[in-house]
């Protein structure tokens, strides 16, 4: 991560590994699954010119430590707490933030729960989870299966990561992609994917943010749905269009019932926009950034 600093920020039950670089406003950048803070290799430099940025390794991967509690723990309102309790002890007490696929769900989750922190929220390539279960037919079934696998209960999923976890990680980025092959990853970010993940503490925590979003998560998503809870902060939403994760709606037509202002666009790209398409990220997120910088 150049220009970056690394740190160790310890909260009440995890300690976090946290790359800090930049000045100005605050930004958070949120990794998703199966990745760490590297995924931000090619963009959160360009973004510290600007902005003062941070990115953490989510608890459960990454550098960061491993907290015990099962699904519970991994849930993302819990995590979210996480994320609003870092920041306030890097000293920003309103930010903006970023987040990719379950940081995704983590950011939006913060957006949710604590609205007062959160200046502005981009998201890429997500739906929230109760409408990704809601919508579970045959063709997300299989296109989605790791929602219902690593949900399943443990040891199951865990000793069948870990029996190739290396196939189990290129596999998966592999088929998230738009040219379905490791191209757009970087070598020494694919390096530290494939050091998190051959961890069997990491898959199994990971094995539990899933089962968090087949329970919890979806159970807190269905609260806010029929309480007709909203998120009233500026909001982008980014997608790759070649992977598709909304069915047959765009990603803006369903988040707009949560987010009503919500405003963006498809990239040219698979599931892992940040990696696959840098420049074209940036050109929608530094503008967004900027002008709500001082919100």
């Amino acid at each position: 991560m150049d220009g970056f600093d690394s740190l160790p920020v310890d909260l009440a039950d995890v300690r976090l590994n946290v790359f800090r670089g930049g000045e100005g406003a605050p930004v958070l950048l949120l990794h998703g699954y199966p990745q760490t803070a590297m995924m931000w290799h090619r963009v959160a430099p360009a973004l510290a010119e600007r902005f003062s940025v941070v990115v953490p390794d989510l608890p459960g991967h990454g550098r960061s430590g491993v907290p015990a509690g099962g699904p519970a723990r991994y849930a993302k309102r819990r995590l979210a707490a996480d994320m609003v309790e870092l920041m306030a002890a890097l000293g920003h007490t309103r930010f903006a933030v970023v987040g990719h696929d379950r940081g995704g769900r983590v950011a939006y989750r913060m957006a949710l729960d604590s609205p007062g922190p959160v200046r502005a929220l981009a998201l890429l390539d997500i739906v929230p989870t109760g409408e990704v279960w809601a919508d579970f037919d045959a063709a997300r079934a299989l296109a989605y299966y790791h929602w219902a696998f690593l949900a399943q209960p443990a040891p199951l999923p865990e000793r069948l990561i870990g029996s190739d976890p290396a196939f189990y990680l290129d596999a998966t980025l592999k088929s998230w992609t738009k040219t379905k092959t490791l191209a757009a990853f970087a070598p020494a970010a694919l390096a530290d994917y494939h050091v998190s993940f051959a961890d069997p503490a990491h898959i199994a925590a990971a094995c539990d943010d899933y089962r968090a979003g087949a329970t919890l998560d979806r159970d807190d998503d269905d609260a806010d749905r029929a309480a007709g809870t909203t998120i009233d902060c500026p909001t982008l939403v980014l997608w790759g269009a070649s992977f598709g994760a909304s069915g047959a709606r765009s990603q803006l037509e369903t988040w707009r019932r949560w987010a009503p202002h919500a405003g963006g666009a498809a990239i040219d790209s698979g599931h892992f926009l940040a990696e696959e398409a840098p420049d074209a990220t940036l050109s929608h997120l530094l503008p967004f950034l900027e002008s709500t910088a001082t919100g």
